[in-house]
């Protein structure tokens, strides 16, 4: 691929890599878009390079998944090298996000906490399935696992969530059954 078309590909599929990056980081906004940005440099700058065995889709969520993941162990590392003296610093207020505000309304919170509760492959095979809509195949190529074992994820994921979207609906009176709102998983 040339670049021209690599940065056209980069381009229409930067809402999808998004979300996928914000998955990836556990939701964390400001990570997704450093891990997305580091992503698109690596491309950009030949370090990761596409060599067509794959959907470029596909290979490009592969690539920010890995990204993620070494950010995510940067970010470790540093937290244990600077604990020592974190907690003697002043921390900044800063108000609230719209954006957060509505993410937490009681419903979602549910939701989320219910996600959250699942083990990470079981979420990010959700989250590749519904929201990226990928084939169980290409999230199987995403996460570098054989596609039996995302079927497995896949699976035992949707039961999990309605397991414990059930729970929530009997404690909080949210309605998560299909009759109530079709959407549901």
């Amino acid at each position: 691929m040339q670049i021209s078309e690599i940065k056209l590909a980069l381009e229409k599929l930067h809402a999808s890599s998004f979300g996928w990056a914000l998955s990836c980081c556990r939701f964390n906004r400001l990570e997704a878009e450093e891990v997305l940005q580091i992503t698109y440099l690596k491309i950009l700058e030949g370090k990761a390079l596409y060599a067509g065995e794959a959907a470029f889709k596909t290979w490009l969520f592969a690539v920010i998944r890995k990204t993620a993941l070494n950010e995510r162990r940067k970010n470790v590392m540093r937290s244990l090298i600077l604990s020592a003296g974190a907690d003697r610093l002043p921390r900044d207020s800063q108000p609230e996000d719209p954006i957060r505000a509505v993410e937490r309304s009681e419903t979602q919170a549910h939701f989320r906490q219910a996600l959250n509760r699942l083990p990470a492959r079981q979420r990010e095979t959700l989250h590749l399935v519904f929201y990226e809509q990928l084939t169980l195949q290409e999230t199987a190529e995403v996460l570098g696992i054989s596609l039996g074992a995302v079927r497995k994820h896949y699976e035992r994921a949707k039961t999990r969530l309605r397991e414990l979207l059930q729970q929530s609906e009997n404690n909080y009176g949210i309605y998560w059954r299909r009759e109530n709102n079709p959407g549901a998983v």
